[in-house]
């Protein structure tokens, strides 16, 4: 358990969020502090350029985003803190900017007369494509930042995000099957708790909780194991597409 007489370099990251929700404030203006750097990486690689840190709004974004994270991040889900303050910073950065960007389209709307209707019927169209060709730039980003996180968590399963096609089961009642399973193993703490430290089914285990063979399992184990990474994580819009490769 965690305590201030311990060092903080000797604590996870994990525990000192954990002390931190507990009530330690101390704790929280140090890894503030000391996550910086990753702080302004995350928003950074969501603005395309360099940010600075003190001159750069979207920066004092990213920190209240990393604060929020350390707030509302939980071990049950399995995934690391760092992992869910990057997609928290992301959201947050990329909700900034599309509302930063509904300014400037109302004020610009705001400078017409009244005596220009048509131009600002045109204008109100060409706002309204542009709304929406932010949303799908946001929906794109949200997805790929997604799929990079959820690609680097396969990896420490052995499973590449590249090959969900091809292990999917074919036939719909396999998949379905498969992805129960993949849900008995992220509710059941025992077994998620092991698969999460050895990154591999307990298939004799498993046995006892699914009604399939052995056999089955073992033939469907990546499958298993990828849904069963994205039942750990906050994945929204790569659930809808994962949804689309399984079936």
């Amino acid at each position: 358990m965690y305590t201030r007489r311990k060092k903080k370099e000797d604590v996870s990251l994990e525990e000192q969020v954990l002390a931190v929700q507990a009530g330690d404030e101390e704790t929280r203006h140090h890894l503030l502090s000391n996550y910086q750097p990753f702080i302004a990486t995350c928003v950074s690689k969501v603005c395309k350029r360099y940010i600075d840190p003190k001159m750069d709004d979207e920066f004092s974004v990213g920190m209240m985003a990393f604060n929020d994270a350390i707030d509302s991040y939980s071990e049950d889900k399995g995934s690391t803190f760092l992992s869910f303050a990057r997609l928290v910073i992301t959201r947050k950065v990329i909700d900034y900017i599309r509302f930063e960007s509904q300014d400037v389209q109302i004020l610009s709307l705001d400078e017409s007369t009244g005596e220009q209707d048509d131009d600002t019927n045109a204008q109100w169209k060409m706002t309204d494509a542009a709304k929406q060709a932010f949303q799908s730039d946001e929906e794109s980003w949200y997805r790929q930042m997604e799929i990079e996180e959820y690609s680097k968590k396969l990896k420490e399963f052995k499973v590449s995000f590249s090959e969900l096609s091809r292990i999917s089961p074919k036939h719909q009642d396999a998949r379905e099957t498969a992805k129960n399973i993949a849900r008995i193993v992220y509710e059941n703490q025992e077994i998620r708790d092991y698969v999460l430290s050895k990154k591999r089914l307990p298939i004799k285990q498993l046995e006892t909780y699914v009604d399939v063979s052995k056999k089955t399992i073992e033939r469907n184990r990546k499958f298993i194991l990828a849904i069963f990474v994205l039942y750990c994580e906050d994945y929204t819009y790569l659930k809808e597409y994962v949804k689309g490769v399984s079936g």
